[in-house]
């Protein structure tokens, strides 16, 4: 038993010695050399590496891959101005008509209260586009130039504005589907990346209702697609009025574990009678659905990525070939990584090249 004991003892010595050799973090070991600095055109560039080290990375200095954006790649785009354009399509079996339109504003605060959007000054820009008619198409809207509205000091915001009418003589509100969605900017693409001020994901569209608890609109809107829907009719002969629904019933089967319907999520519902003395049966409403505020300033195409030279657990590299397809004078850098569970040291090697054609 003494023995086991020491033996122990012995072996949190050296396990302890380990942990803390695994905690010594040291700058990676790392050069690269080249035998010139100048090459022709798809002649092959040799680097020369030497040293230990976990990872190594490289820039080319080309489009996309230069070190110079490795945080981010931001582009002017100042007095260039921008074009609209966007797609649409109806859904569902409503059928009121007239319901969609497409407004600017640069005096809206941003703030989200229906008494802020009817403060602002808004311009109709509807009968600039092409809307959908059908269920099976989506339309594409043709493009509108607003580089009038597009400013680098003032920001502007675009609405969508949604009428229901009152659907007991009017007919159901109609679903309306807006998509592809794309704020572009007019200056020159950069390589084949065209320069967005915002797409359908990041125009950071919402919902604004004219009455949000009585009579909120039926919207969803995600990442590919913003759905617009009226607020609910509230028919007094719908079913849930009706207190002798089977959904009131607590012995329904589809809330008693063990029945064949039997739904875990289901709870029984409270009952709530019909009040025709409600203004928020069938109202009039008014939705709006805005985007973030539209800046022509700068645009962000992301962090320009390197080229993986070595992983972790790959052998160690002593040479890498590179081929340019295009002449020009290139700042290549290689980074050299070392990291462990307490953080990560770097070593950056940065050599000039020219290449002719």
């Amino acid at each position: 038993m003494q023995h086991k004991f020491l033996w122990l003892i012995c072996m949190g010595l050296v396990l302890g010695a380990c942990t803390d050799k695994l905690g010594d973090l040291e700058d990676p070991a790392f050069d690269v050399k080249v035998t010139k600095t100048t090459f022709k055109v798809n002649e092959p560039v040799t680097f020369t590496i030497s040293g230990i080290q976990d990872n190594i990375s490289l820039y080319s200095g080309e489009g996309f891959n230069d070190y110079v954006f490795k945080d981010d790649r931001k582009i002017v785009i100042t007095g260039k101005g921008a074009t609209l354009d966007f797609g649409t399509q109806l859904a569902g079996t409503g059928t009121q008509t007239g319901q969609i339109s497409f407004w600017l504003s640069d005096n809206y605060n941003g703030q989200n209260d229906f008494a802020s959007v009817k403060a602002a000054a808004w311009t109709d820009i509807t009968s600039n586009f092409a809307l959908a008619t059908t269920t099976t198409t989506n339309v594409a809207s043709g493009k509108l130039d607003i580089s009038t509205w597009i400013d680098s000091d003032k920001p502007v915001y675009l609405g969508i504005k949604y009428i229901t009418k009152p659907q007991a003589v009017n007919g159901l509100a109609r679903v309306w589907w807006v998509q592809n969605m794309a704020v572009r900017s007019k200056a020159p693409f950069v390589g084949a990346k065209e320069l967005l001020i915002a797409d359908q994901e990041t125009i950071g569209f919402r919902t604004i209702n004219q009455f949000p608890l009585d009579a909120p609109a039926q919207n969803t809107i995600i990442a590919s697609r913003a759905t617009l829907l009226g607020n609910k009719y509230k028919n007094p002969t719908d079913s849930i009025y009706n207190p002798n629904y089977s959904v009131y019933d607590p012995n329904n089967a589809i809330y008693i574990p063990g029945s064949p319907t039997y739904q875990p999520s289901a709870r029984v519902p409270v009952f709530v009678p019909y009040d025709p003395a409600s203004p928020y049966n069938d109202p009039l409403t008014e939705t709006w659905v805005i985007s973030k505020p539209l800046q022509g300033d700068t645009v962000s195409l992301g962090p320009d990525r390197a080229i993986s030279v070595k992983g972790i657990n790959t052998d160690a590299v002593d040479e890498y070939i590179y081929t340019y397809k295009t002449p020009g004078n290139y700042k290549v850098y290689f980074i050299a990584y070392n990291h462990n569970k307490d953080g990560v040291k770097t070593v950056v090697k940065q050599i000039d090249l020219t290449i002719t054609p």
